[in-house]
């Protein structure tokens, strides 16, 4: 499953930032490049894209001003030297607003993010010639690790680190049990007390506010009890499966 996406910016050092950033993402294909919006008008509305990198004080049209001009867009993600914007570009439903300079670490949040929200509004199909299963990628020590999301058992928070514990392996990254989780699909995982996000579909049993995963047993925090097994009781089965 390729990502394709297009980069908006007027700025050709801001482009090559994310640009540099993008190669390390070998299931994301950059489209093209554009100086400012109406250049991207035609890809746009062909709908061949997945994402726009949208910068928003551009010298012919503002960023903002063009989506408020279409009648619909793929996901955006803006980027920005500019805070002032936020609130109004959540409210034109952008998925994430990163400001510069960016860093590589939020930048892979919102990578994963999009993944997520591609793969929940099914977006993302497997072609023939590449054939990939749901994932999100974390950095490990150094290195990116893709991390496929059917694997997931459980992600642990362990101050400023996280667990993520998987079928194979465990791997710990420096990143908030907030942040991971809402970069997981709402459909398949599940955050079940302060210190835990569970896949649900891994759960083997529960007794009182205790959770079986593989071999954890997993407190139900109170705040999060009656909406967790809820959730845990009314599973249909693993989203990330079906066809």
């Amino acid at each position: 499953m390729i990502i394709k996406c297009i980069i908006i910016d007027d700025e050709p050092l801001a482009i090559s930032v994310i640009e540099s950033f993008i190669k390390e993402f070998k299931n994301i294909e950059i489209i093209g490049t554009f100086n400012n919006p109406l250049e991207a008008l035609p890809i746009i509305e062909q709908n061949d894209i997945d994402a726009i990198f949208l910068d928003i004080n551009m010298p012919r049209m503002n960023g903002l001003e063009f989506l408020k001009s279409l009648q619909e867009y793929p996901q955006v993600i803006i980027t920005t030297a500019y805070k002032e914007y936020a609130l109004e570009s959540y409210e034109l439903e952008v998925l994430d607003y990163l400001v510069k300079p960016i860093s590589f670490n939020r930048f892979l949040k919102s990578v994963n993010k999009l993944t997520a929200r591609l793969i929940s509004n099914k977006k993302l199909q497997p072609t023939r010639e590449f054939k990939q299963s749901p994932h999100i990628f974390l950095k490990v020590d150094k290195k990116l690790v893709k991390i496929l999301l059917e694997d997931i058992l459980y992600i642990e928070s362990l101050k400023d680190y996280i667990r993520v514990c998987t079928i194979e392996d465990n791997y710990m990254s420096h990143k908030s049990l907030s942040s991971i989780s809402e970069e997981l699909p709402s459909e398949n995982f599940i955050r079940i007390h302060k210190s835990y996000t569970i896949a649900i579909d891994k759960v083997k049993s529960i007794e009182g506010n205790l959770v079986e995963i593989g071999e954890k047993r997993i407190p139900i925090g109170r705040n999060y009890a009656i909406h967790a097994k809820q959730r845990i009781l009314n599973n249909k089965g693993n989203l990330l499966n079906k066809k």
